[in-house]
């Protein structure tokens, strides 16, 4: 029998700190990964469950977005998708004796931790107004709840419908559908908050604002440059393609504030060598650069080879680019000390960049949030395309761009419609296929809908999925515009803290998760993904679901839009929840790329979407071509004695969802509440190794943002930087400070000053 969720919440304010790993995985990774899946469920749902991770005919993992190879291995899962897979089917349940036994008061006061460790919920739950407990309701009374409010509003922008990455295609798109039928584009998501920043850019360079390579690529680059990412933790199985890649003969530079274990060495536990032996040395090249500095790298990048004879691939340039001369105007001069001040790299490193670059035919340049959570982060992705469009590796086999993209189906849920400012010809096409008038006027983003939450201009709050109150930034913020709703609904497989930060009522309604099996009316149903490299491929759970009437996300949806428009709707939503191939049949004639949709998805490996630079060197930009652009030298400012803050994840850690209270590879157990400090700037601030300290931001709005109580680890951080844990750390970003464009928070450059506890 699986374990008992903890009935008291484990300290976290006192961790145990020794040295930082410097290799990922191998055989402590099969051990932790084994004993968190034993301490969610037996060991035949272990057994039943894992073998179907990424498989053929099997689901697809929760966790992150990382592409299958064409032929997965038996064990196609890293450490932290097992933990992911083991947290979701779990056999711990939340019942209506649970809600009875616990205020919702004192479940406010329990650690995200605590309430995901409870299990699966099973019964749809309803908070009343004034009521102090979450009571069960009917799947029925539930959407009639939901549509009388929504139909009360007096705009149907008074209505905001989020999205998580974990949707289904199918289900997105029919959550897209009733909030248009129903007359907004209020739509956020959890883009909003990671890669709008990458969306923004290369939409505007490219005409295509996803990645452009495929795992193929990987494999026959000559060069890859990791950029602002952590792929041990968040992307692990990653690191499987950057050692084929390695054996291949890439080079490999790390461009990070922290050494990453990941990206130092990988002991591949699906190998001998993995496993006895030392593993392979991924990183050729670190740099460690100052948070923010990476505009101010690449911009130097530039220089050096418009300045070196013969770098620039001209004929690619003139054939199939815009904007060069003016670009290359403004980087003909450098002001080198600016970017050394920015970047904190010795120009040596810098220059040995540049020779690795000018030895390399066909580089890849992947990065994260690191590079997409600053005010200058639109400005900086578009100088890593200057980068790439100089030497012609846009369109070529082995090189391209790879914003790393991080919940599963994350990308999909865009590809479906799930966006604030849809296109026109998305707009057209979905108007066309199902007889209606679309909203065209842009809707809220995930800032824009807690300004308006928080101002009374959105009163009713429904989110698929995800945890928003502990993923947004400004917690206090974000906790008093949700408090400010007339009803907030979750979509939800486990128990999070948006389910106790409520409107005057609020919903909890459970749904399937990946690992469940979906069963309808018409018999077994699948859902389909896309991967971060726009691989669409099936997903089939095959675990019995946790109660007996569960519903699906589609199922959800069907029955909330026929609720909330009333019979009279032509759109058939029964027929949706009976039969997914209903859906995908629509979606190949709204969404390009989705022809012969309900055939494609059941080949083996699934398919790929159509990518013009990638697979044409054409460009869907304003002018034809892949476009150049002019971007300032930019970086961070940060008074004397304060620090600019990263917020970033433990390894025991996926999104908001923590699995357990160690960070094994920086060395930290047994607690959260720590902040990394460069022992040169810890000096500097008086600030011993083990000493506690209230972290504070500061922002020109002169409101007091208060994280407290947490301990200062001395770790080779850049200088001037440091890092702590979110979402504890995201009270700490400002609600208004964000990138310029794309409107993402600014959680990786938060200035910060360290109280020291008395």
């Amino acid at each position: 029998m699986a374990k008992q969720p903890p009935h008291r919440d484990p300290a976290q304010d006192a961790p145990h700190v020794g040295p930082p790993a410097h290799a990922a995985a191998g055989l402590p990774a099969i051990g932790h990964t084994l004993r968190m899946a034993a301490d969610q469920m037996s060991p035949g749902r272990v057994l039943a469950t894992l073998r179907k991770v990424n498989q053929q005919g099997g689901f697809d993992c929760p966790g992150c977005a990382w592409p299958e190879p064409d032929k997965p291995h038996l064990a196609e899962f890293c450490e932290n998708g097992a933990k992911a897979v083991a947290e979701e089917a779990t056999e711990r349940r939340i019942t209506p004796e649970f809600f009875a036994a616990h205020p919702v008061a004192e479940l406010a006061e329990r650690s995200g931790y605590w309430l995901g460790q409870q299990g699966r919920l099973t019964t749809p739950m309803l908070l009343d107004e004034d009521a102090t407990h979450y009571a069960p309701i009917g799947w029925d009374e539930a959407f009639a709840l939901i549509a009388g409010e929504l139909t009360a509003l007096g705009s149907p922008d008074e209505a905001a419908f989020y999205t998580s990455g974990r949707t289904s295609n199918e289900a997105a798109f029919a959550y897209q559908l009733f909030a248009r039928r129903l007359g907004t584009n209020n739509l956020p998501d959890c883009s909003n908050m990671c890669h709008e920043s990458s969306g923004s850019a290369l939409t505007e360079t490219l005409g295509v604002g996803k990645g452009s390579v495929s795992l193929k690529d990987l494999y026959q680059a000559d060069l890859i440059i990791v950029a602002g990412q952590n792929p041990g933790t968040n992307h692990p199985r990653m690191l499987s393609a950057l050692e084929r890649a390695k054996r291949a003969g890439a080079k490999i530079v790390s461009v990070n504030p922290l050494p990453e274990a990941g990206l130092e060495r990988f002991k591949n536990p699906q190998t001998p060598r993995g496993l006895v032996g030392g593993g392979t040395k991924l990183t050729d090249l670190f740099l460690q650069i100052r948070l923010g500095g990476d505009l101010a790298l690449f911009r130097a990048l530039n220089h050096l080879l418009l300045t070196t004879p013969d770098a620039v691939d001209e004929a690619f340039v003139a054939e199939h680019c815009a904007g060069y001369r003016e670009f290359a105007a403004e980087a003909a001069d450098l002001d080198r000390p600016a970017t050394l001040a920015a970047t904190g790299l010795p120009w040596e490193q810098i220059e040995g960049l540049h020779r690795l670059v000018l030895s390399s035919r066909k580089i890849i340049v992947c990065w994260a949030m690191g590079l997409t959570q600053h005010k200058h982060s639109v400005p900086t992705i578009r100088e890593v395309v200057n980068f790439l469009l100089l030497r012609g590796n846009v369109g070529r086999p082995g090189a391209g761009v790879c914003p790393v993209r991080g919940h599963s189906n994350v990308q999909g849920d865009r590809t479906m419609g799930i966006f604030e400012r849809p296109s026109t010809a998305f707009l057209d096409a979905l108007g066309k296929e199902f007889a209606f008038e679309p909203p065209r006027a842009h809707g809220h983003d995930t800032v824009d809908t807690i300004r308006a939450m928080r101002d009374g201009r959105v009163k009713v709050f429904f989110a698929m999925g995800g945890n928003f109150v502990s993923a947004s930034p400004d917690t206090d913020a974000t906790e008093a515009a949700m408090r400010r709703c007339r009803l907030t609904v979750h979509v939800s497989t486990k128990l999070n803290r948006s389910h106790v930060i409520t409107g005057a009522r609020a919903l909890i309604l459970p749904t399937l998760g990946r690992t469940d099996r979906d069963v309808s009316a018409l018999g077994p149903q699948f859902v389909s993904v896309e991967d971060s490299m726009g691989m669409v491929h099936s997903s089939r759970g095959g675990l019995r679901p946790p109660a007996p009437d569960l519903l699906s996300e589609v199922a959800i949806v069907s029955r909330l839009a026929r609720a909330a428009l009333g019979p009279q709707d032509p759109t058939p939503w029964e027929d949706f929840a009976r039969d997914y191939d209903l859906i995908r049949d629509r979606i190949a004639r709204v969404i390009p790329g989705f022809d012969d949709f309900n055939a494609k998805v059941r080949r083996p490996g699934g398919f790929a979407l159509p990518h013009a630079p990638r697979d044409s060197r054409t460009f869907p930009t304003a002018t034809g071509k892949a476009n150049f652009t002019v971007n300032p030298l930019t970086a961070p400012d940060v008074p004397p004695g304060r620090l600019l803050l990263q917020t970033l994840r433990s390894h025991d850690q996926y999104n908001t969802t923590v699995y357990g209270l160690d960070d094994r590879y920086r060395g930290i157990t047994g607690g959260r509440r720590v902040v990394l400090v460069n022992p040169a700037d810890a000096a500097e601030l008086g600030l011993d190794d083990g000493r506690f300290v209230d972290l504070v931001s500061e922002w020109k709005d002169g409101v007091e943002r208060r994280a407290a109580h947490f301990r200062v680890v001395h770790y080779p951080v850049a200088r001037g930087g440091a890092a702590a844990y979110y979402p504890e750390t995201n009270v700490l970003v400002p609600l208004d400070s964000t990138a310029d464009i794309s409107n993402t928070p600014t959680s990786k450059a938060v200035v910060v000053r360290l109280e020291p506890i008395a």
